[in-house]
């Protein structure tokens, strides 16, 4: 079976600073990649390049068969690639039931009926089906959370990618995230992760990818990252955080 992400030989710059150094990367379908390491390793650089957020100078990228090497090819990978921020981006001005069907009523064009329906459905998934018809600032920060996962649902991504999603949530707030996403991990979908939640890195992720310096420096199982790590890098990291 070919990857759904094929990721080959990746450099990105930011001026002088040389941010990926030629990573090559693929993920299967229904597999969980959790992408760790130190801040300015790349991470959430690499997660941006998958749906071409990002500019790369060299290398390609393939997503579920279509290459982003045009804007045409690009736009068509966005509508099958969900991706949830740290900040939630929900517009304020809407309330949650709007939030999740702008896109599925704009880019989708489906009817109204149907965006209620699905939006009210998701709203169910994510634990929070009273919330639909209350605004972003009446709702907490794991709340706002939940609504831009069930945001990103609502368009039926073949793929969901995720921007450290807690990092910007209290600590109490954060398990009620964590765990709306060891449900999708459960059901089969495909997800990145960057994430500095090592516990669910443990319990969700089939691979571990450590990055450091714009390079892949290890990546296994959980138990061989965090129990038997191989690289110098990689315990000296583990050994701050865990």
């Amino acid at each position: 079976m070919e990857p759904i992400i094929h990721i080959e030989n990746v450099h990105k710059y930011f001026g002088q600073v040389h941010a990926l150094r030629g990573v090559s990367l693929e993920v299967n379908t229904g597999e969980v990649v959790v992408v760790i390491g130190p801040s300015g390793s790349g991470k959430s650089t690499l997660l941006r390049c998958i749906n071409r957020l990002e500019e790369y100078e060299e290398g390609k990228i393939v997503v579920d068969g279509i290459p982003l090497d045009s804007a045409a090819n690009i736009n068509a990978v966005r509508t099958e690639v969900g991706m949830v921020f740290q900040q939630f981006n929900l517009f304020s001005h809407m309330t949650v039931l709007d939030n999740i069907n702008l896109a599925q009523r704009v880019i989708r064009k489906r009817t109204k009926a149907e965006c209620d329906r699905i939006a009210l459905e998701l709203l169910d998934k994510v634990g929070i089906p009273e919330k639909a018809n209350v605004y972003p600032l009446q709702l907490s920060g794991g709340q706002q959370q939940r609504v831009a996962i069930a945001r990103a649902l609502a368009m039926n991504p073949k793929i969901m990618l995720f921007d450290e999603p807690t990092s910007a949530l209290d600590p109490e707030m954060i398990k009620e995230v964590l765990d709306v996403m060891m449900d999708l991990a459960k059901e089969g979908m495909t997800m990145v992760v960057v994430s500095h939640e090592m516990g669910f890195a443990r319990a969700a992720a089939h691979r571990v990818i450590l990055m450091a310096e714009g390079e892949i420096v290890e990546q296994g199982t959980p138990d061989q990252v965090f129990e038997h790590p191989q690289h110098n890098r990689t315990k000296a990291f583990l050994s701050h955080i865990l």
